[in-house]
């Protein structure tokens, strides 16, 4: 087995963690890994990056979004890897908002099929294609167009 190096290249994080190079400078810009630059401007990344990679891989699956991973990640100094404990304290904090999601996936769930029972699909009386009747307030026309 081949040791791992202190630090990888772009090619050799996307290899190991099957994640692809665009995705991770996606990940760089939006401060969720990072990156040193060595003289010829290219990238190295820390070898606890995979864990972090992971991390937001983990996080991601499960429907959080970006910005509360980032957010999660700022607590981890840079480099430091996110432990088992990190990830218990991670999703303790998250099982509300998947227990949301939750919720909301069943009732849409529940609303399509009701609708694919009716079969109307109509745009004034339908609850998923003129959810709570919005925009009838504004009277007859494409108020969405103009």
């Amino acid at each position: 087995m081949t040791e791992i190096p202190s630090e990888l290249t772009i090619g050799q994080l996307s290899e190991r963690s099957g994640v692809p190079t665009s995705a991770l400078r996606f990940y760089e810009r939006e401060g969720l890994i990072n990156s040193r630059r060595t003289t010829g401007n290219q990238r190295r990344y820390h070898r606890t990056t995979l864990r972090r990679v992971a991390f937001v891989r983990a996080s991601q699956s499960v429907g959080i979004p970006l910005a509360l991973i980032r957010e999660v990640l700022g607590f981890l100094p840079e480099d430091t890897p996110p432990t088992k404990e990190f990830w218990a304290r991670a999703s303790h904090c998250w099982t509300e908002a998947i227990n949301d999601r939750i919720t909301k996936l069943e009732r849409m769930r529940d609303r399509f099929t009701a609708c694919v029972g009716c079969g109307c699909l109509s745009f004034t009386e339908c609850a998923l294609i003129n959810p709570q009747d919005k925009l009838a307030e504004r009277g007859p026309g494409a108020h969405l167009l103009a």
